[in-house]
This record gives C-alpha cells, structure tokens and sequence, in this order.
C-alpha cells in the first residue's frame, strides 16, 4: 500500500505532522479494530428503490445475497458515502449520466457496511461533524469561533489532507473482492482514496465544493471540478500551507467538467424552464419546494419562509413543496411551531410510487396548498427533491450541492463559510440568488420573486443558455473521464 501522507503532489508534509496523520490512524484502530486481513465478500444486488429509474444496483460486503454479478466491460462503480444529502445527490446524478450513456452504474456506499472498520471510522467522523453542524446553528459564538474556520481553513490545509490519506488505509479493505478493473468514481474524497488504497486501477475523485480545500484531494486519482474558479485553486494548492508557494498539481491530474446534474434534469431544462415562464406569464401559483435537512438545521428561517407564504397560499398566489428527508420529526417540529400549516398541507409520507405520480402530474397539472414529503428510505428521501425540483419554480435551499442544479434559487444562509462559494458561482452564471444570510433578506427575495417580472423569468433564460454552453454536463463528462481511463 502506497503511503500517500507524507508527500502530496511533491509537497513533503513536514515530520510532525505526518506523526499526528500516523497516530489518528493508530487511534482509530484501538478504537475499532483492524481488519486489513479480512476476506470480505462483494457482491451485486438491485436497488429496490431508484434501480428502475437510473440503472443503478447496490454493491454489498461482507453480506449473504443472491449475487447478480459485476459487468466488468460496463460498469462503473460510484463510491459514496452518507453524510448529509450532498453526496448522495451527486451519486445520483453520476448514476444517472452512466446510466443514460449506456454504462452499469454500481453503487457502493462506505457508510452502509457495519461490520467493516472502515464504516465505524466513517460513522465515527459523520457523527462528529454532524454535531459541530447542530451546534453551529444553536451558537453564534461556536459557528465564528469554530465551525466556520474549519469548514472555510482548517479542511483547506495539506496537513489535513495527509491525515484523512492515512485514516482511509483502514477502508481499503472493502475493495479486496471488487474486480480492479472497473472504474470507480468517488463522490465523497474518502471513497477514492479508499480505492487507490484497495488496488483500484481507474479512479476518478468527484469535487463537490467551489472552495478549494486540501480535504479532497485523492492523489492517484483524476480530480474533476464544476467550476473554473475550483480549477485554479486546486491546480495550485491556494493557500493550503498558509502563503506559502506550494507545486502545482500535474495537468492531468485535474478537470474541469461543468456541474454534476442527472440526466433527467439536463435532458427536460427547455420545457422545465418554458413551464416556469408561462406559470408566471398566467399568474398562477408560484410552486416554492424547501429542502430541511435531517438535523433541523436553519429551522428558523424555513419556519420564518413558510409563514411568510401561507396567507398567499390561501389567497392561490403560492404553493408550497416540503421535503423533510427521512426526518418525520421536522415535519412534526413545523406543524407545532407554525399554526395552520397541517391544516393547508396534504402529506405525501412514506409514499414513494404515490410521491412519483404527484410528481409526475404537476409537470402539466396546477399545483395548490401545501404538500409535504417524507421517506424513510434514504434513496427515495434524497430522490424526491429530484424529482419535484423539474416542477417547482424556486428551489430553496442553502448554497451546497444544490447549488449547482439548474432551477431558479433561492439561497438562504450557509452552514460552513465554504458553501458561500457555490452562491457566489450561481449568481455569476445567472441561475440563483445571491446568499440571504438573515431572515428579512430571504424575504425580500421571495417577494421579489413573486412581485417581479423579470428575475424569474432572467434565470430560467440564463439556465437554458447555461446548458447549451454545457454548463450542466459535468456528470456525463465524469463518466467518460472514468471509462476512458480503461483504453
């Protein structure tokens, strides 16, 4: 195994802090074992939920299944993992891009093996940023103090890279049965590095973040960005050892590829934006849909966004989306804190072919109320907001993965200084808003988008010229990277 923490891309880690990357790993072995000689199992299963959608079918280790076996000539694994919705998003859309250009899109997430060291080591480090994230939201003095410079500095620097580079010798091991031949594309930095570690031969690192920071790189690996800004900052290492001038990464160790968007979404942007245009031509309900994540985070300003639109809701100048995720206590902390809301809502819980059908009318069909969603299953909990997202005409969300998607929207405040980056990029391109960092700014801006007849329409133009400049064609480019590393 290649020791990829003591020198990246001939950067040497200085020797005291390559000893710390060594005893983070020694100290996640006496807390979870090694099990570097395990002989685990591989095998290939459907996916119940999204598998009839995009094509894509589960890989399980270290478990008991009829085993459908690996196309070695077409597949393409996606490594994940579950941390938050954003990489499992962007798995989606990777899926998604392979699936529509002929390929066996494969889905392995490290997070979801529970016997394995690297899962605990996962779980372990999810847990830990998980609730730096609630706590940020509760303190303001915790969120300046720390979340905020170790989310925008502290994962930009090249020592943490050496450290994550060391702990991920322990997930290697789930690799051990997957034929080495087939491309494994990582939407997450731990499951790339992880397949250079098992003996992958063609791996190529998804980056998710328009902030460049040392926490994703997977050297071994082809790096794609979604933005040219994202390309010079991590061609030169920016600011990742202080001011220091560092080597620059090799050529062909870094893409720009454009953004990482399904094949459903791309394919459908003409008539998508068209129906949005004419909704707003005709004067009927303006169709908000609010992503919440699971931990409740920014509770406030969705609760503030959602008192705002109910008496428009009534008055049919609005209606409103709600995906809570998997989360049913959301949902159940809304209706307490918001009188009249469950009363106006129809709730669409638990309902996945009921959910796909609600979707698929309101493409053509009025819209009116409030409609509320939530699945237990995590596919089907992340796909809903892709597949409402096509008939809704502002999506509201915070500027992470999402910022990327091509539908108008609405940016309310960050978690963690390095998503204000993907607003900035969004604006730039002309397809959301800038980042509403308090609750009367947010509310400005949907009274603007209701009141105003140009910002709507400006953005719906800008993503449909966005995409004949290939703006959103970065999963499919993904793709193509990882299968023609094969020839």
């Amino acid at each position: 195994m290649t020791d990829r923490s003591k020198e990246i891309f001939g950067n040497i880690i200085p020797d005291r802090d390559y000893a710390k990357s060594v005893k983070s790993k020694k100290k996640y072995i006496r807390k979870f074992g090694d099990d570097s000689g395990k002989d685990y199992s591989a095998v290939v299963v459907p996916n119940d939920h999204i598998g009839n959608i995009i094509g894509v079918e589960d890989i399980r280790v270290d478990e008991q299944h009829d085993d459908l076996g690996f196309n070695t000539e077409k597949g393409v694994i996606v490594g994940n993992i579950r941390m938050g919705f954003g990489h499992y998003r962007i798995s989606m859309a990777i899926a998604s891009a392979a699936n529509a250009l002929g390929y066996k899109p494969y889905w392995m997430d490290l997070n979801s093996y529970k016997t394995t060291t690297c899962t605990k080591v996962i779980s372990s480090q999810n847990d830990l940023y998980s609730l730096g994230s609630r706590i940020s939201q509760k303190s303001k003095l915790f969120n300046k103090l720390v979340w905020e410079p170790m989310n925008y500095e502290g994962f930009r620097k090249l020592t943490y890279n050496s450290s994550d580079q060391k702990n991920a010798e322990l997930m290697a091991p789930v690799f051990r049965n997957i034929p080495k031949d087939i491309p494994v594309i990582g939407t997450h930095v731990w499951p790339a590095q992880a397949a250079l570690h098992g003996g992958m031969k063609y791996v190529v690192n998804a980056i998710p973040d328009n902030w460049p920071m040392a926490l994703h790189f997977a050297e071994g690996s082809v790096h794609t960005v979604q933005t040219h800004y994202a390309y010079q900052g991590y061609r030169i290492l920016n600011g990742m050892m202080g001011d220091k001038v560092l080597e620059p990464m090799p050529a062909d160790s870094l893409v720009y590829t454009g953004h990482y968007i399904d094949h459903e979404l791309v394919a459908n942007i003409e008539a998508d934006c068209a129906a949005r245009i004419a909704r707003k031509e005709s004067g009927k309900p303006m169709r908000f849909l609010l992503t919440i994540g699971g931990a409740g985070a920014q509770k406030e300003i969705f609760e503030a966004i959602i008192k705002y639109l109910l008496p428009l809701i009534k008055e049919n100048k609005a209606a409103l989306y709600v995906n809570v995720g998997d989360y049913r206590n959301v949902w159940d902390d809304l209706t307490t804190n918001i009188p009249g809301l469950r009363g106006l809502s129809k709730e669409h819980f638990n309902d996945w072919e009921g959910m796909k059908a609600f979707a698929e009318e309101a493409l053509t069909g009025d819209v009116t109320g409030v409609h509320a969603f939530w699945h237990e299953n995590i596919f089907e909990a992340v796909y809903c907001t892709n597949l409402l997202m096509r008939s809704c005409d502002v999506l509201v969300t915070k500027p992470s993965e999402l910022a990327f998607y091509p539908v108008p929207k609405l940016f309310i405040k960050r978690i963690g200084g390095h998503e204000q980056w993907g607003a900035i990029h969004s604006a730039e391109i002309g397809d959301g808003t800038l980042e509403c960092r308090d609750i009367p700014h947010t509310i400005q801006m949907i009274k603007m988008f209701m009141d105003d007849e140009v910002l709507l329409k400006d953005m719906c133009g800008n993503i449909m010229k966005n995409k004949e400049q290939g703006i959103y064609d970065g999963a499919y480019e993904v793709v193509r990277i990882a299968m023609g590393l094969k020839k």
